[in-house]
């Protein structure tokens, strides 16, 4: 098994992981949605006047839908949808109406899901210096070949790799740095529990991490209940398939990258 990986699992199950955790990935919801003041006005007018169609479209322009629904995202991307399909939009009206004024503000102004609010997370901590070494814009990383952290976008990071690494993957990039000569790269997830989305986080960080012909150290900066001991499809995973991959906890990312 890979070293960074045996350590990420017994840290996450002999030491206080989940408090240190907390310092890279401090999950506090934030607050209310704000919804635009004239917008609202708009919702409420269609809203008392059952008009269907203007209801559906003045709730689409808020960040939040009220309520989940298949069809949402088709009627979002294309608006033009809503006039010609009236059972559709008669449908999701009719469940609008039945949660009454009120619960709608309350539904439409809901906190973001913490899950989509770790994102960031990873890389506020990085930002913070915890390397030794405060990441750097795009020109004074290429200016050196000294150890250095790249301070840029998802999307910024993986064209980069794309032109100086030969990384074709799809997926955008969390991490990328230079240590001893060697470019890395990766991605960095928190898995707060098993199934679904978070199933598919965790393939997105293995399809980064097993992505052929790349010229940098490819690593998965996992944190989560993958390292949970057990018959679950996550560990089994880690220590069976993917046992040699540079897989790792955030936590013991730094070691990992001064001993390359």
């Amino acid at each position: 098994m890979h070293r960074s990986l045996q350590q990420s699992i017994e840290y996450a199950n002999q030491r206080s992981y989940l408090d240190d955790l907390f310092k890279i990935y401090p999950t506090i919801p934030e607050g209310l949605r704000e919804i635009d003041g004239k917008l609202w006005i708009k919702v409420e007018e269609s809203f008392d006047k059952k008009d269907n169609v203007n209801l559906i479209r003045n709730l689409l322009k808020l960040k939040l839908f009220p309520i989940k629904d298949s069809y949402i995202a088709y009627l979002r991307r294309n608006p033009s949808a809503i006039e010609r399909n009236p059972n559709t939009v008669n449908r999701i009206a009719g469940r609008i109406y039945e949660l009454g004024i009120d619960k709608l503000y309350q539904r439409c102004s809901e906190p973001k899901e913490t899950n989509r609010q770790i994102g960031p997370m990873f890389k506020s901590w990085i930002n913070s210096g915890v390397l030794g070494m405060n990441p750097v814009p795009m020109d004074e990383f290429l200016a050196s070949d000294a150890n250095a952290v790249l301070r840029a976008s998802d999307d910024k990071m993986k064209a980069f790799a794309a032109q100086y690494l030969n990384y074709r993957h799809n997926k955008g990039l969390d991490f990328v740095a230079r240590f001893n000569g060697k470019y890395v790269i990766g991605e960095a997830k928190f898995l707060s529990d098993f199934g679904g989305h978070q199933n598919a986080q965790f393939n997105d960080a293995i399809g980064t991490v097993t992505a052929e012909g790349v010229d940098a150290v490819k690593i998965a900066i996992l944190d989560g209940v993958l390292y949970i001991r057990g018959n679950n499809k996550m560990y089994t995973a880690i220590t069976g398939k993917y046992r040699d991959l540079n897989i790792m906890s955030a936590l013991v990312l730094r070691e990992f990258l001064y001993q390359l």
